[in-house]
Order: structure tokens, then C-alpha cells, then sequence
């Protein structure tokens, strides 16, 4: 059974689309997570402020949405290992890619850049090549 929701689906994108949008226009940055959580460390005093303060917004708004509106049920069919195996993975990925797929799949893509249009391209068919894996080979 999916729980997929269009209307939350598109008011979701609208709204990240939206935050990237402002982030570029107020800024001249891009909102690529990866990019902003590894510059906070080496980002000088004055450009330190509006990365943490983006990434205090990622913590919080779940936060508020949960203490407003209540914690949606979350089931994970995979165990603690292998959700730390999948971040490791993930982080890896940011690395070689150059980004993640905020700043590819949603900025990148946006500006036409070749590289997020290929670097997604590649995101996207690892996606669904994990899946099939984990659905049809492994059985999970």
C-alpha cells in the first residue's frame, strides 16, 4: 500500500523549490545541502551565519511540524546497520558527485547545469537499480 499524496507531494516541492529560489536570489547560493553542511566549518565569520542558520531550519520544521500537527508513523524495514551502511554510502556519493541531489536534482537542474543533469541522470538510475536489487533480487 503507498501513502502517497499528491497535493502534499506538490505543495513539498513547491515549497523546497521555493526556498532554493530565494536562497539563489537573496544570496548568489546554491542550495545544496552537502555544499552547505561541509562549508560551515572552513566558511569564513560572515558567510557562517545563513548556512546555519539553513540548517537549523532542516532540524526545526520537522521539529514545529511535529509539536503542531503531530509525528507521522514511520516504519523502517531496514535494521540500524544497514541505515548506517546507506548514510555512509550516501556521503561517499556526495563526495565523488561533487554534491548531492539538492544542489544537483533541484538547483543543478534549474540551471541547465550539464553536470547535475548528468549526475542525476546517475542518482536517479542507482535508485532504481537499488531497488529492483532489494525488491526482486534480495527479496526485501
Amino acid at each position: 500500500m503507498s501513502s502517497f499524496t499528491p497535493a502534499s507531494a506538490l505543495l513539498g516541492g513547491a515549497m523546497i523549490g521555493g526556498a532554493a529560489a530565494l536562497l539563489w536570489l537573496m544570496l548568489g547560493r546554491i542550495a545544496g545541502i552537502s555544499g552547505i553542511l561541509g562549508g560551515v566549518a572552513q566558511a569564513p565569520p560572515a558567510d557562517r551565519g545563513w548556512r546555519l542558520a539553513f540548517l537549523a531550519g532542516l532540524v526545526g520544521a520537522p521539529m514545529a511540524y511535529a509539536a503542531t500537527v503531530g509525528r507521522p508513523a514511520i516504519t523502517m524495514a531496514a535494521g540500524p546497520a544497514l541505515l548506517v551502511l546507506a548514510g555512509l554510502l550516501v556521503g561517499i556519493g556526495t563526495r565523488l558527485g561533487s554534491g548531492c541531489t539538492s544542489g544537483h536534482g533541484v538547483c543543478g537542474i534549474a540551471r541547465l547545469s550539464p553536470r547535475s543533469l548528468a549526475a542525476t541522470g546517475v542518482f536517479m538510475a542507482t535508485a532504481a537499480a537499488t531497488v529492483f536489487v532489494t525488491r526482486h533480487v534480495i527479496g526485501g
